[in-house]
């Protein structure tokens, strides 16, 4: 995962990033709950709205970076912020729901973490998982061939390896049937109208560039963005009103705890 977050790059695009949690918060199906998880908090966009959703809930939200966490306690004072891991955290006692948008996709070794998630649950508790699953999409494969290309390439040799690749739906419900009483998958693509090739470069500073963004500076940074932003130009063209459209398509994972 690439070293810490900056809040209010991440915002700039803040209602096309909730979208995804608050379709996967639709498909919860807890009537009330006491003790809430936001695994991945981030700013607590998403912590938002699972305390809208569970007023009378605990809520607590876990995310490794300090800016993240920051922003957080700023948005929501009444909800609890730590530091923690996806993949060693642990709780004082058992979630009704643990919630986790858009993070998991940057933690390795699924068929070990989700177990472990499941375990963390009460009975009848909700693990409930969005990541994106877009290394295929042309603005990641662009990525890579830019990493490749100049000469910083030495430098990002590692940068494609931050996110594996996601295993298939079957993959996933194999990990969790036996631990769940139900498992829901599915994928959802939304078509994001963006401001043009700019906006998506802007897009994706936050999240997936940021690997590759990361281990460069001032003119060798300004460098591969440009190189970056041109091999764009040429796979998202401008529509009739002069926006692209960013496709991104979505996992999502809904597991009910027997």
């Amino acid at each position: 995962m690439p070293a810490d977050w900056n809040a209010r790059q991440y915002l700039k695009f803040e209602d096309e990033r909730t979208r995804p949690s608050r379709d996967l918060l639709a498909q919860v199906p807890l009537a009330d709950a006491a003790f809430v998880v936001d695994l991945g908090c981030g700013p607590g966009n998403s912590t938002q709205l699972l305390a809208e959703r569970f007023p009378g809930a605990e809520v607590l939200g876990l995310d490794t970076s300090p800016d993240m966490l920051a922003a957080a306690r700023a948005r929501l004072p009444s909800a609890r912020f730590e530091t923690g891991d996806a993949s060693t955290f642990t709780l004082e006692k058992p979630a009704d729901l643990i919630f986790a948008n858009a993070v998991l996709q940057w933690v390795p070794d699924h068929g070990v973490l989700l177990p472990r998630l499941m375990s963390l649950l009460a009975p009848g508790g909700v693990l409930a998982v969005q990541m994106p699953d877009n290394l295929d999409e042309p603005s990641h494969v662009a990525m890579r061939e830019s990493a490749m290309s100049g000469p910083w390439a030495d430098k990002l040799s590692e940068a494609s390896r931050a996110r594996a690749v996601l295993p298939e739906p079957g993959g996933y419900y194999n990990m969790l049937a036996p631990h769940a009483g139900r498992v829901d998958i599915w994928h959802t693509i939304y078509n994001h109208p963006l401001d043009g090739v700019s906006a998506i470069v802007e897009w994706l500073k936050g999240t997936g560039l940021r690997p590759f963004l990361d281990p460069l500076e001032g003119d060798e940074r300004a460098e591969f963005l440009e190189d970056y932003a041109a091999r764009l130009s040429d796979r998202y063209l401008p529509r009739v009103d002069g926006k692209v459209l960013l496709a991104f398509p979505r996992l999502f994972i809904l597991a009910v705890k027997s």
